[in-house]
């Protein structure tokens, strides 16, 4: 991830058990979110299409993204391109989640601005697309530095010298400041952030109209105000847990003479990795339908454990 080096070399193995521990709820808690919505068709909607894109990127951070640090923080020796190659695939779920974030917030916002025409433009199918286009743009973004863009300080053959992989050894933090945090995390939430802005104000505003003509006549618009804050409170996490991060990343490369602490580092590392986890519980408290289908597949589980035991026991 942005930022991994020193801070994670010889952790204590209780500082990576945590890590373990995170990644095994963010893989366990998203394949909820994705079981939830293939079972519950009141939730094949656009929306919960790129919920379940979100959520395929936090269950590839658990799966993939914090083993890779636990292993690097071994002193993992590797080819330079193989570390390098790492190095992208990280970035490339970093920032399939951000665009994500932005399409969700862009179907909230046309879902309040058009609502008679929204389900004639925005369908499953393109929603759909839209996702495999979020991924394709994160796989073109993430892999820039494997055509040049990358930190060539090694001794030897790039192709054949053996280096200890670290990810500041490999990643130019010029591309990390200015193309990765600049051009595709700053954009993109400055975005989401005036898309919500206007959702709300839209949202107030279509209320204290329906307000003064009939008390049942908003509830579309509460629904739509009540969703709306749960996934905006999805941003905020996100930028919350990223932020310091890149924030630390920032300060390496504008400002070398200041040291970071090894300990800030891995606050921040850790905070990342948090976050993957965060999310199937803000939609298992706030959203009500969520929630619903979830509570349904716990008691399914539990009839189906107590009709095997019953059975067992009659066997017996």
């Amino acid at each position: 991830i942005p930022g991994m080096d020193t801070a994670l070399l010889r952790l204590p193995e209780r500082k990576n058990s945590r890590s373990i521990t995170i990644a095994l709820a963010s893989v366990m808690g998203n394949m909820l979110v994705v079981l939830v919505v293939g079972v519950n068709r009141n939730l094949r909607d656009p929306t919960f299409c790129f919920i379940v894109s979100l959520a395929l990127a936090d269950i590839a951070v658990g799966a993939l993204v914090i083993p890779l640090a636990v292993v690097v923080s071994l002193g993992l020796k590797t080819h330079f391109y193989t570390c390098l190659f790492f190095s992208c695939l990280l970035l490339i779920i970093t920032q399939s989640s951000i665009l994500s974030l932005l399409a969700i917030a862009l179907d909230r916002y046309l879902r309040v601005k058009i609502p008679t025409r929204y389900n004639i433009i925005v369908t499953q199918r393109r929603a759909w697309g839209a996702v495999c286009v979020c991924w394709l743009l994160s796989a073109l973004t993430g892999v820039v530095p494997m055509f040049g863009w990358h930190n060539q300080a090694t001794d030897g053959n790039l192709t054949t010298a053996l280096i200890t992989c670290k990810f500041t050894s490999v990643m130019s933090m010029g591309y990390m400041v200015y193309f990765n945090f600049f051009g595709w995390v700053v954009v993109p939430l400055t975005i989401m952030i005036g898309l919500y802005a206007a959702i709300f104000h839209i949202i107030r505003r279509q209320l204290n109209r329906r307000a003064e003509a009939t008390a049942n006549a908003d509830k579309y618009y509460r629904k739509e105000l009540k969703l709306a804050q749960s996934l905006a409170l999805v941003v905020f996490l996100f930028v919350l847990c990223w932020l310091p991060l890149h924030i630390m990343n920032c300060v390496l490369y504008f400002c070398p003479q200041y040291h970071v602490p090894k300990s800030a580092m891995y606050t921040g590392i850790f905070m990342s990795h948090v976050n993957s986890a965060l999310n199937p519980m803000v939609y298992a408290f706030r959203i009500q339908r969520f929630r619903a289908t979830l509570i349904q597949i716990a008691r399914r589980c539990m009839l189906c454990k107590a009709a095997e035991s019953v059975d067992t026991s009659l066997h017996q």
